[in-house]
């Protein structure tokens, strides 16, 4: 093991996207800052959730760059790495997919047993129907993204993924009236 440029290089790139992103993408991409003030009422602005994600960029590519550069000096790419690397597409794509039709779909099969149908648009600012796509999907992510580095889906693994998906719930909506969980406000 020795110094490695690669580790070096992507650490120096995502700096440069972070910083990019903190600079010019969020300023020229938000209307409003990141906490606004609207009548004595204080909201997240459009910008916070971006700055944020750009913040932690800045210090993942920091420490790449910084402390990790005990790599092999030449990394090999072979039909494992690239199986790797699709199957965390298809956990992407899939939990991704779930987060954004689970709720909708489950107001879908919570109307055949009703009398009067609802639509989810109405319904995504209400318990429980605003949590279910972001609690499944969530859980599928991190649940799928574990055990694909671990190599099998344990007990732990679900537990852990359940218990940071409810530790952002709770961040994120109990605090904020007017926030709507992900895929809630585009839906």
């Amino acid at each position: 093991m020795g110094a490695s440029r690669s580790n070096l290089i992507l650490g120096l790139l995502i700096v440069a996207f972070s910083l990019l992103l903190l600079f010019v993408w969020v300023p020229l991409d938000t209307e409003t800052g990141l906490i606004e003030k609207v009548r004595r009422q204080v909201t997240i602005g459009d910008a916070l959730a971006p700055t944020v994600a750009g913040l932690f960029l800045l210090i993942g590519g920091t420490i790449l760059v910084l402390f990790e550069r005990k790599a092999p000096q030449q990394p090999t790419v072979g039909l494992s790495s690239l199986g790797f690397i699709g199957a965390v597409a298809l956990v992407l794509i899939v939990s991704l997919f779930a987060m954004r039709y689970a709720g909708p779909a489950l107001v879908a099969i919570a109307n055949l047993a009703s009398d009067t149908p609802q639509e989810y648009r109405l319904l995504r600012d209400a318990i429980p129907w605003k949590y279910t796509g972001y609690f499944l999907g969530g859980s599928a992510m991190l649940v799928g993204l574990i055990s694909l580095v671990e190599g099998r889906i344990r007990a732990v693994t679900v537990a852990v993924a359940i218990a940071a998906v409810v530790v952002l719930i709770i961040l994120y909506d109990l605090p904020f009236d007017d926030l709507l969980l992900p895929p809630n406000g585009d839906v």
